[in-house]
């Protein structure tokens, strides 16, 4: 709790002064340091080896009222012993009444420095009572004085200042306690001692401000207790206190944090309802919370509302959407913004660049992520070591160690240490490249460096021997990493239940199955559809089909993978139709599961349940049954449920590939209609069908739409090329064109969606 010293002092200022007038030494000193402080400055010098304590505050008290005089006696003096903690305490009231706040405040911190021995601030405060009457002082010397000791966390000596004031008559004000509260919730982060000092203060009679509130409102939300950050505005209301933009922009940065974005909203609303002007930070707030949760479509609406209201976006808006954009996979329109920013003089942060790095790497367009390293140097960035790890990790990805050591050498000159993460990203680079020997070393590197192996490292290589059909050594591995007390996850047990599988090793593959349910670890999808796959090789259809219900009870819903393996299981045995029947179970067979109808996967859109519905018309697609797919497309139609682009997406491949071009283009309308972005493998689908049907008109339309939307720079050369060759007739370079910009990531992409209801 926080401690108070009680000190009670009688003024005896009367005869301090005249005892100080008394000393004629003294007079004469401070009579000639304020001659040559106004006459003759470069005299002063002369006067160090005699001046006193003394004459220092006879000076002060005699130029009390001459701003010019104080200052430079100060400046003069600053240095020098003579100027002790009783003569600094007059300068303070002095320079307070002068209002020179900023100077006042730099020498009360040197007093709170140099008064060590003052351990609960009463030696100050009784030089300043002192002092008080002869300087003619007032109150906000001891607001400036509690605020200079709180600035440097010396908060108990701060609580004593006014709690010494009020017993000599002095009433702190306002200003006292919100410095009080500020550090304590900035340096102890202790909600109950600021609650203490709030409540104290208003039985003080001191009424709270704005300000008051809202540091406790920032206290309780950054503390977790965002409900209570609600209850202070709901008090600040009732006592006729307004919540101003600072108090909703902590509001609403707290709950698009805390994923209510629904509650956000709502408070940027309540703000135009109250008159309280939104700005770009209360945006700011709102466009980072959709972003987090995937809602990028959202964030288009209220770019627009901005600019209505005449908010331009900064840096920070477009860091923001470039990371959501990245973050969702529509990597197109992340480079869009990008080049947007870089049009408009804006510059993206580390984060950013980061983050469009790593988009890249996922893309495997190393050469465009290192691209983005080198405008990063250009813009005076400097990569930080989740940059060079990034990097490090995408040229490991993809087996290019000897990039991947030379981004590493920059890291180590630029003054970061390789992480363990930056060890796992060499350790999967050997292992894809079979130098399972070589990732071992690397452990031993990372020990020798101080560095634990972690489950990661290990699994990594366990999925490497697996993947080298070493069996006995992947094993070996397991039990060294036990024995060094790392516990195998499901990623450990999922890459040797494969390894066992791939050897028709079905007895252990199971066992080691249920082994992994006794350590508590939940098999994933892959891990299901890896056994699934091994019991349809081996014919044995009916546990193949136990476990894929057992993986739908437990939560884990079949993605298009464990769909084609099985629907190719039933084929080889003859049953087509069963392997229709199996796709549309999740439609039309209420009993498996008996808790998941379509009704409830579509309320859950959210979760992941309803990925089945597109892995089931990817199935279909992939399969040819153009018949069932669509039935699946009219029976969301029918239930209200608009089917979003990843399904606009595959249906129109599906009707692509398997012929029916007209269908496929209709679709490509519809969608374009309903604002959705086509998938470059899509274009590149239609282009081809549309080509070999001959359907001009149709393609001439398609290709402008591409074109159009083609809003980068970069891609300037390539839609040139594209355009030539297309009017040439010579489709097969167009199509070779188109291709090499869908990796370079120059064609829009529609990336992920999530599915919603459509409006009644």
């Amino acid at each position: 709790m926080l401690k108070t010293t009680m000190l009670l002092l009688k003024p005896q200022n009367h005869r301090w002064v005249s005892s100080l007038r008394s000393r004629n030494d003294a007079v004469v000193l401070g009579d000639k340091a304020i001659l040559y402080l106004k006459r003759h400055p470069q005299n002063l010098a002369s006067l160090i080896p005699h001046f006193t304590p003394e004459a220092a505050s006879y000076l002060l008290l005699k130029s009390q009222f001459d701003q010019t005089t104080t200052l430079n006696f100060l400046a003069w003096a600053h240095t020098h012993p003579f100027l002790t903690l009783p003569c600094k305490c007059v300068a303070l009231h002095i320079l307070t009444r002068f209002k020179l706040y900023k100077s006042a405040q730099t020498l009360a911190q040197d007093v709170a420095r140099i008064a060590e021995s003052d351990s609960d601030g009463a030696v100050v405060f009784k030089h300043l009572i002192e002092s008080y009457h002869s300087c003619n002082s007032s109150s906000a010397v001891f607001d400036l004085v509690v605020k200079s000791y709180s600035k440097l966390n010396l908060i108990d000596k701060a609580v004593n200042i006014v709690s010494l004031a009020k017993c000599h008559g002095f009433m702190p004000s306002v200003l006292s306690y919100n410095v009080i509260l500020d550090a304590i919730l900035r340096f102890r982060g202790s909600l109950e001692d600021a609650e203490c000092v709030f409540r104290e203060m208003v039985r003080n009679g001191v009424s709270p401000n704005v300000y008051t509130y809202n540091v406790m409102i920032r206290g309780f939300v950054v503390g977790g207790e965002l409900e209570k950050g609600f209850g202070i505005v709901r008090e600040m209301e009732r006592n006729g206190c307004l919540p101003n933009v600072v108090t909703y922009n902590t509001l609403i940065n707290a709950c698009c944090k805390a994923k209510r974005v629904g509650d956000g909203f709502e408070l940027l609303r309540a703000m135009a309802r109250k008159g309280v002007g939104a700005n770009l930070i209360s945006y700011n707030a709102v466009l980072n919370g959709l972003c987090r949760e995937g809602r990028m479509s959202e964030t288009l609406e209220l770019l627009e509302e901005m600019n209505r209201r005449g908010l331009a976006p900064d840096e920070v808006t477009y860091n923001t959407l470039v990371n959501g954009y990245c973050k969702e996979g529509n990597f197109h329109q992340a480079l869009v913004l990008h080049a947007e920013m870089a049009s408009k003089g804006l510059s993206p942060d580390v984060v950013t660049y980061t983050t469009l790095i790593n988009s890249m790497c996922k893309v495997k367009n190393l050469s465009r992520a290192m691209e983005f390293l080198d405008q990063m140097r250009s813009r005076g960035l400097y990569p930080n070591e989740r940059t060079y790890t990034t990097i490090i990790d995408g040229f490991c990805q993809q087996g290019l160690l000897n990039e991947a050591y030379k981004v590493l050498s920059e890291m180590i000159v630029s003054g970061f240490s390789p992480s363990i993460i930056t060890y796992n990203a060499l350790i999967h680079g050997y292992c894809f490249l079979g130098r399972i020997d070589e990732a071992i070393g690397i452990l031993s590197d990372m020990v020798e460096r101080g560095l634990t192996p972690n489950v990661i490292s290990y699994s990594t290589i366990i999925s490497g021997f697996c993947r080298n059909h070493a069996l006995d050594k992947a094993f070996q591995m397991k039990l060294e990493m036990v024995e060094k007390g790392i516990l195998p996850d499901a990623v450990t047990y999922s890459s040797l239940i494969q390894g066992l599988c791939k050897q028709q090793k079905l007895v252990e593959a199971f066992d080691l199955f249920q082994e992994m349910l006794r350590s508590s670890l939940q098999p994933d999808e892959f891990t299901y559809t890896t056994l699934i796959n091994a019991y349809c090789v081996e014919g044995e259809l009916s546990k193949a089909l136990q476990l894929h219900d057992e993986m739908i009870k437990k939560g884990f819903w079949p993605d298009d993978v464990t769909y084609s393996v099985l629907i190719n299981g039933l084929d080889k045995k003859a049953r087509t139709r069963e392997a229709k029947k199996l796709l549309l179970k999740l439609f039309y067979d209420e009993s498996i599961p008996s808790d998941v109808t379509y009704n409830t996967l579509i309320e859950n859109c959210s979760d992941n349940e309803f990925k089945s519905v597109v892995a089931l018309v990817k199935g279909f697609c992939t399969k040819g049954l153009m018949n069932e797919a669509d039935r699946v497309f009219k029976t969301m139609l029918q239930r209200d449920y608009k089917p979003n682009g990843a399904v606009y997406n595959l249906i129109i491949h599906g009707h692509c590939r398997w012929g029916n071009v007209h269908k496929a283009y209709n679709l490509y309308k519809e969608m374009m209609q309903c604002g959705f972005v086509s998938r470059p493998v899509t274009l590149i689908a239609l282009v081809k069908a549309l080509s070999s049907e001959g359907k001009n008109d149709e393609l001439s339309h398609l290709m402008q739409n591409i074109l159009r939307s083609c809003r980068l720079n970069d891609a300037e050369l390539a839609k040139g090329l594209v355009e030539i060759n297309f009017k040439e007739g010579n489709m097969d370079a167009v199509l070779n064109m188109l291709t090499e910009m869908a990796k370079d990531g120059l064609l829009p992409d529609g990336g992920k969606y999530s599915y919603a209801p459509a409006s009644t």
